[in-house]
């Protein structure tokens, strides 16, 4: 299968006080037609970047950038409008992205006014259709956002992004400012509506028990690098790059017993500034089996078993000559 969203070597840098902030590192992503991509990482590491230089939203600083097999850099006027009408985003804090001024008809028929697509009677149907879609009345159209509670703002902000019909949606922390008792249901919501539409998914999240649930496949960042990448079973079972390996350590366990006997990886120091990054793994100032070789030379992000990529140099990728049992790949 073709990849939908096709990245490479995407690098992101800002100028700040003659120094260079590396907010995205070279790092490539497939995103394939129907499937749920997790991106993961501490706050800071780049994962909102992503998402608005897949959008062009922000300018990247090089490298690639393909949809269905069409590069999307350097797309102006008529041409980034067009390809914005296939991808859509939700955002994280349904209270600052809604116009309070507007109603909800005026929200969700935004974009639909932005392309002239539709009008009157058929732009009023499709309003109608999109708050059925993601579980409202039709009444509630008329009302202003204050007048709705977080879960159904962000209900309005999905219907928002769904208005063009889109191929690709952002999810950026979707469910972060949400009650806990409401984020089930924006996740089931969002999993009824891809199965429904055959929607693609880039889900960028801090809670990892969400993205293992919601994920088809799983991509974990640390300072504007991606690490390890694998399908969402294979990583949560054996994550085989110590960064990985300690954040879903700290995911807690609803079994009381189990809870008190697990063993968490705790990682001393701080992320390193994105102006002075490590000259060679990204993460080698915190990892507790770095080598020599993990401070002057970067890792490649490389295959140690069937689909699931690391970059680490105490893993071995697949093409050696010797078979590895899955054992072998994990860092002890």
């Amino acid at each position: 299968m073709k990849p939908l969203i096709k990245i490479r070597n995407l690098k992101k840098y800002y100028a700040q006080d003659r120094k260079v902030v590396k907010a995205i590192d070279d790092i490539s992503l497939d995103i394939y037609p129907g499937e749920t991509l997790g991106l993961v990482g501490e706050s800071g590491c780049g994962k909102s970047t992503v998402a608005r230089c897949l959008l062009q939203l922000t300018e990247s600083s090089s490298g690639s950038i393909e949809f269905e097999g069409n590069s999307v850099l350097n797309l102006k006027g008529k041409q980034l409008k067009e390809f914005r009408r296939n991808a859509g985003m939700i955002f994280q804090d349904p209270y600052a992205s809604l116009n309070p001024r507007m109603t909800a008809s005026d929200i969700i028929s935004e974009p639909l006014e932005i392309h002239k697509l539709l009008k009157g009677a058929e732009k009023r149907k499709r309003i109608k259709e999109l708050l059925d879609l993601v579980g409202l009345p039709q009444e509630s159209m008329f009302r202003f956002p204050h007048e709705f509670s977080g879960g159904q703002k962000q209900r309005i902000g999905i219907a928002r992004a769904l208005s063009m019909n889109p191929k690709f949606i952002i999810c950026d922390e979707p469910i972060s400012a949400l009650d806990v008792s409401v984020q089930a249901q924006i996740i089931n919501l969002l999993k009824k509506l891809q199965k429904e539409i055959g929607l693609t998914y880039l889900f960028i999240a801090h809670d990892l028990r969400i993205v293992k649930y919601l994920s088809t496949r799983v991509a974990v960042m640390y300072l504007g690098n991606i690490v390890e990448i694998a399908p969402a079973k294979d990583l949560y079972d054996n994550p085989l790059h110590p960064y990985t390996q300690a954040l879903l350590s700290a995911i807690p366990l609803p079994d009381p017993v189990l809870e008190k006997t697990r063993k968490r990886i705790i990682l001393h120091g701080e992320v390193p500034s994105p102006l002075n990054p490590p000259k060679g793994c990204p993460f080698v100032t915190r990892c507790p089996h770095a080598t020599p070789t993990c401070h002057h030379v970067r890792p490649e992000l490389k295959e140690i078993s069937p689909d699931h990529l690391a970059a680490c140099h105490l893993l071995k990728p697949i093409s050696a000559k010797t078979p590895l049992k899955s054992a072998e790949h994990r860092v002890t």
